[in-house]
């Protein structure tokens, strides 16, 4: 294999793939990024074994061929070039790939490509495309609420299914992590109302999000009950999903709240910034407090002190104090996008239910706290 690349492009595709790559592994090759030059093109393949990703980008191959070499290694040489370098890979029948760039040169080791394993996943029968956009919202809106308690392993993603609202099909995304519970839906895209429901791992995720950052068009979903595939762009990311049944979600979604709130967003979160400074570290407790027209803020730790402050709020309900951990709330009100998040509540130990104003497709759930 012999080819000229840009460093920009190589930095930017290698980037992308050995994130994928765990830093300690037991098996030599999943520490290696497979390196396939044909065409004009040179793919660029990582595994950890539940998760496979193929990057693509313009080479000038004068020797087609493939090989595998250290992922991380190659990426810091790349990464310490210098901008507008052009980099020259060749791998030969040594073993070794020859890397120069200006005055530059290394020598990697490589491992045959015959052991580098080949994540099956063809047989993909629900298939649909959703807008970039639409799944760079789905993901940004629940992420923060995925479990990492490893006992409840079935929380460690997000539950992607076909759901119904007022009749009409939507595709529905959630998280919860047993005290917050977030939930966003866009309309159902063709071809996805017989999908399972699928929970897609934290890391699959994570890593699907960086990749889709800059995508613009629409991104290919292809799933079965074991496996998803997403392909954009110049790239192809395959993954195992969770092999759990996801909870009934809807069974912990209140419908008798019946007390109103509508705050202003940025106000309130810059509020509840400044008088959790004073909480604990621990519990990070804030207590609201309401009555006709206000809500006080405060919070109170035996080391620090106490604070308070009041905001002017659209209420006309019974007076209530509810308490919340300052970081969730924060969490849940950087999602909203409206000017005003709106809080439908029952009393101080029952969920509440955040929304933004003008937004019936996004729903946080909140369990409160005693403070």
């Amino acid at each position: 294999m012999q080819l000229t690349i840009e460093r920009a492009a190589l930095l930017k595709s290698l980037g992308h793939v050995q994130s994928v790559v765990e830093r300690r592994n037991t098996i030599p090759i999943l520490s290696n990024v497979k390196l396939d030059a044909s065409g004009e093109r040179l793919n660029l393949n990582a595994t950890d074994m539940d998760l496979d990703i193929i990057a693509g980008v313009a080479a000038q191959v004068t020797r087609p061929g493939a090989t595998t070499v250290p992922a991380h290694t190659l990426y810091d040489i790349v990464r310490k070039l210098p901008d507008g370098a052009q980099v020259e890979l060749a791998s030969g029948k040594d073993g070794q790939l020859t890397l120069r760039s200006g005055r530059s040169r290394f020598t990697l080791a490589c491992l045959p490509t015959e052991d580098f394993p080949v994540m099956a996943g063809s047989d993909l029968p629900n298939r649909f495309s959703l807008a970039a956009g639409a799944l760079r919202s789905l993901i940004d809106r629940t992420k923060f609420a995925i479990s990492t308690e490893e006992t409840r392993y079935y929380l460690n993603g997000i539950y992607f299914h076909a759901a119904k609202r007022d009749r009409v099909g939507v595709l529905r995304a959630v998280a919860t992590d047993g005290h917050r519970l977030a939930s966003v839906e866009v309309p159902l895209p063709e071809g996805a109302a017989g999908m399972p429901g699928v929970i897609v791992p934290r890391k699959t995720v994570t890593e699907l999000r960086k990749l889709i950052e800059e995508t613009t068009g629409d991104v290919e979903i292809g799933l079965s009950e074991t496996k998803i595939r997403f392909a954009f762009d110049a790239a192809v990311l395959t993954s195992k999903l969770i092999d759990g049944t996801f909870p009934d979600y809807e069974r912990v979604i209140p419908e008798n709240n019946d007390k109103k709130l509508e705050v202003d967003r940025k106000l309130f979160a810059e509020a509840v910034a400044r008088v959790s400074a004073i909480s604990s570290e621990k519990s990070r407790a804030v207590k609201l407090a309401l009555k006709k027209g206000t809500l006080t803020l405060s919070a109170s730790s035996p080391e620090a002190g106490t604070a308070e402050e009041e905001l002017e709020v659209s209420y006309d309900g019974e007076e209530l104090s509810i308490g919340f951990n300052s970081r969730y709330l924060l969490d849940i009100t950087q999602q909203i996008e409206g000017d005003n998040a709106c809080f439908a509540l029952a009393d101080a130990s029952s969920p509440t239910i955040l929304r933004e104003a003008n937004d019936t497709s996004v729903l946080y759930v909140l369990m409160p706290m005693r403070v």
